[in-house]
Order: structure tokens, then C-alpha cells, then sequence
């Protein structure tokens, strides 16, 4: 089954929590550092569509609608997923900007992760099926 890349429009979820499986959500210490580090990614061969930008404010914003749904949803709340969007959050308040990269295959995923962490990258975590691997 081949996953589908995210849209500002459609956050992938699964019993209400973030789930954006095959792709790598990236927190970037500010605005500056993650349009540099989505230049360097295109550079590298990634498509515009495939890099999702979002300032602090954004994601701040998202969290919050997303974790207000997993938080009512007995079994999301519970869940490691739920666990990295509040830390997702903490985060944006703190002023992280973010990029989410639809890197499906392993060697893009590692491609991201090096790319992203040469431009100071805070976190990096790859959506798989049933895990979510933490590539920093």
C-alpha cells in the first residue's frame, strides 16, 4: 500500500493523532534555518510539493486543534503519538519553525536527516506503518 504525501489542507491521522506515515516531520530552531535547510533539500533532489514549511505560530496552532481531537479520543490519548505532538508543541512555543518531507524510502528519509541536521535541525522523526523512528 503506497502512503500519500500531506498537504497543508490534509494532516494524516490515525485514531486522531498525527500520523504522517512516510514522511519525516523536522524541527528547525527558527524561520531562517528551515527555509535554508527546504532550499538544501530541493537542492538535494526533493520536490517543492514534497517539503511542507511551517512557522512556530503555524504549528503551535495545529497542535493544539490536533491534540484537543486525540486528547478526546480514549485510545489516541494515550499513545506515543500524542506524546510527540505535545512535545511538537512545546517546541513551536519555544519558536521552532518546521518542515515535513515526503521521504518514503529509507535512502530519503537518511538523505533528509543529514541535510536537515547540517542546518541545526532540533529533531527528526520518520513515520513508518507502525513506528516512528527518530533520525537524530
Amino acid at each position: 500500500m503506497a502512503v500519500k504525501r500531506m498537504t497543508k489542507a490534509d494532516h494524516p491521522q490515525s485514531f486522531g493523532a498525527f500520523k504522517p506515515v512516510g514522511h519525516v516531520v523536522v524541527a528547525m530552531p527558527d524561520d531562517a534555518r528551515a527555509a535554508a535547510a527546504s532550499q538544501a533539500l530541493r537542492a538535494a533532489g526533493f520536490e517543492a510539493e514534497d517539503i511542507l514549511e511551517y512557522t512556530a505560530a503555524e504549528e503551535d496552532d495545529e497542535m493544539d486543534r490536533m491534540l484537543r481531537n486525540a486528547e478526546a479520543n480514549a485510545v489516541a490519548g494515550f499513545g506515543y503519538e500524542v506524546s510527540l505532538m505535545r512535545r511538537y508543541q512545546e517546541l513551536a512555543r519555544e519558536g521552532a519553525s518546521w518542515l515535513i518531507v515526503y521521504a518514503p524510502q529509507d535512502e530519503q528519509a537518511s538523505k533528509v536527516a543529514a541535510t536537515v541536521n547540517a542546518h541545526g535541525a532540533l529533531m527528526a522523526e520518520k513515520y513508518h506503518r507502525l513506528v516512528i523512528e527518530d533520525l537524530l
